[in-house]
């Protein structure tokens, strides 16, 4: 039996300390309705009569547009981690919490916003700045709506209220998962100074190496819309460092966008067959990216993107000794060097939701449809050492057959096209079911299917405890073909211990598979399944907002006897 490092002294210690080792991702507080924006212009509203007051309640979204109001003012508030005048969170440790954190300024939230006084009223831009707001790490809720109306004026004030959450994260993370564990040891600020700029230490150990990293991110640098990423990691095989300064589509209605990339990075590349290493080589990759696009903005429920780059990629290897050894198979070098064009076509469809993917926390779920493709010329006259065709398709759908039933649909194919064959080539398709019975239960079925053709060896296609097939070790599998299905029951409850946690628990079962023949890859075992309990706790207060912990349990069934009778996971995702 697999056992993970459990049973830290003080409960939060431990739940802090997993949480900081996933990416944060942001939802916000639970929401009792449930709304839908729909593309597309809606009916003319009925014309409303107003009272001459100076300073009404407004009217409804619909309304203000039909009467084309203007904005007159915004105001920003910023509530506390806690809520002292809640008697349940006015305590001295919460107090405090709220005294050491630095809030966030009424400047950075300004910086999100995709509307500005003077501006006509948008209620598109109102429902998409908090979604944007709902997506910064180091906040939590996110409301912005219309408060008061002038009618003599023709003008609307505006209200944005967010909350902040605990961003400076001290803490030694475990975790575990298909039979390998993992620690970390971060120190992270995610809103430093209460700008949202993001800076993290951290060391890091899993299967394959270990290492300590710096990291810096700054979304707004400047007080602008431009972007900054960069780190740097010092690790055991090797070392990687990386810069990015980008103008993104911050919104749907964004005109244009721009961005350079330069990446560098050394390590050893194991191979795995049946959880185990059965071969590495010595990798060394450098990569250049210029990218760029404009579009005409959001147009009748639909934003249109024309986009086009050069990138650089180039992947150096070695035999991990420094020898020639013929009976280790090592990948052959190539260089890449290809401008390329590309279009995206993205709708404008959201619902709001909760108990979904998150604990008690409003969900923007998309229910649009986004279609992206690109397409590049490698040649050796801009110093590739071939000639190829690199392509990129990628497409995502969500329904809603009613308020209960939803389906997200996407798929994926990538790859090159070399001598008329294609090569390094991933098609892969995800489908996920979601019933919700009730604001406690929601039953999830998921479908994944993947399939390559002729990949570079230093890439593989696999199935194990570490993506999705959860009672057996990581990379148990490794073939040309995986598919994998997934059912879950999952319970909400209303469990909200300390204020600080929200609880919620899943049963589940697994089962999946790989086809075909890889380099030193086993012959294909058939079709693997488990089943399993789990416990989820959801962070609701630091700055790993949005992250569940999931401590599970699983059976194999079916599998091999040389294989443990039951998986013990812990670690932290984004979602449930």
């Amino acid at each position: 039996m697999s056992m993970c490092p459990r049973l830290l002294p003080p409960l939060a210690a431990v739940l802090s300390a997993a949480w900081a080792m996933a990416p944060a991702a942001v939802a916000a507080e639970d929401a009792a309705t449930v709304t839908m924006v729909q593309p597309g212009p809606a009916a003319p509203p009925a014309v409303v009569e107003l009272p001459p007051d100076d300073a009404l309640p407004a009217p409804t979204a619909d309304e203000l547009e039909e009467m084309d109001a203007g904005i007159a003012s915004v105001t920003i508030d910023v509530d506390e981690i806690f809520d002292e005048d809640d008697p349940r969170e006015d305590n001295l440790l919460f107090r405090l919490a709220n005294d050491l954190h630095i809030a966030t300024k009424d400047a950075t939230v300004r910086e999100q916003l995709l509307f500005a006084e003077g501006e006509a009223y948008s209620a598109q831009k109102a429902e998409e700045t908090a979604r944007v707001l709902r997506q910064r790490g180091y906040l939590a809720e996110a409301e912005v709506v219309p408060e008061s109306y002038n009618p003599g004026a023709n003008t609307v004030d505006m209200h944005v209220r967010v909350r902040d959450v605990w961003t400076l994260e001290p803490g030694i993370g475990f975790g575990r998962s298909g039979g390998a564990n993992k620690t970390r040891i971060r120190l992270a600020e995610e809103n430093l100074l209460g700008f949202g700029q993001k800076i993290a230490l951290s060391y890091k150990s899993d299967e394959d190496r270990s290492g300590i990293g710096l990291d810096f991110h700054d979304p707004n640098l400047f007080h602008s819309w431009w972007g900054l990423d960069t780190g740097y990691a010092d690790t055991s095989d090797g070392s990687k460092a990386a810069l990015s300064v980008a103008r993104p589509f911050f919104s749907l209605d964004s005109r244009w966008s721009a961005g350079v990339g330069l990446q560098s990075e050394e390590q050893v590349t194991p191979l795995y067959d049946l959880g185990e290493t059965v071969d590495e080589f010595e990798s060394s990759y450098r990569s250049v990216s210029l990218q760029g696009g404009r579009s005409a903005g959001l147009v009748d429920g639909w934003t249109k993107r024309w986009l086009a780059g050069y990138r650089y990629d180039s992947a150096r290897f070695d035999y991990t000794d420094g020898v020639d050894n013929p009976s280790v198979v090592k990948p052959e070098d190539r260089t890449l060097s290809y401008p390329w064009v590309g279009i995206e076509l993205v709708e404008d469809g959201y619902r709001t939701t909760s108990n979904r993917d998150q604990i008690g926390r409003v969900e923007d779920v998309f229910l649009g449809r986004r279609f992206m493709a690109s397409l590049g010329w490698a040649t050796p006259a801009l110093g590739s050492d071939r000639s190829a065709g690199v392509y990129n398709l990628a497409a995502e759908t969500g329904l809603a057959f009613s308020a209960a039933d939803t389906v997200q649909l996407a798929a994926g194919w990538t790859g090159r096209i070399e001598s008329g064959a294609t090569a390094d080539a991933v098609l892969e398709g995800t489908a996920n079911y979601y019933h919700r019975f009730n604001e406690h239960h929601t039953f999830v079925t998921s479908l994944d299917a993947a399939h390559a053709h002729a990949l570079d060896l230093d890439h593989q296609l696999q199935l194990g405890g570490d993506n999705g097939l959860r009672g057996f070790p990581l990379r148990y599998q490794t073939g040309t073909t995986r598919a994998l299905a997934t059912v879950e029951e999952r319970y909400f409850s209303d469990w909200y211990p300390f204020r600080l946690f929200r609880v919620g628990g899943a049963v589940f079962a697994d089962v999946g598979r790989t086809w075909g023949d890889a380099p030193l890859a086993s012959e294909s075992q058939g079709w693997l399944g488990d089943v399993g309990v789990g416990l989820r706790i959801g962070n609701a207060r630091s700055g790993a907002l949005g992250n569940v912990l999931h401590i599970d349990l699983a059976f194999p069934v079916g599998g091999p006897s040389d294989i443990d009778s039951m998986q013990v996971l812990l670690e932290a995702q984004k979602s449930f």
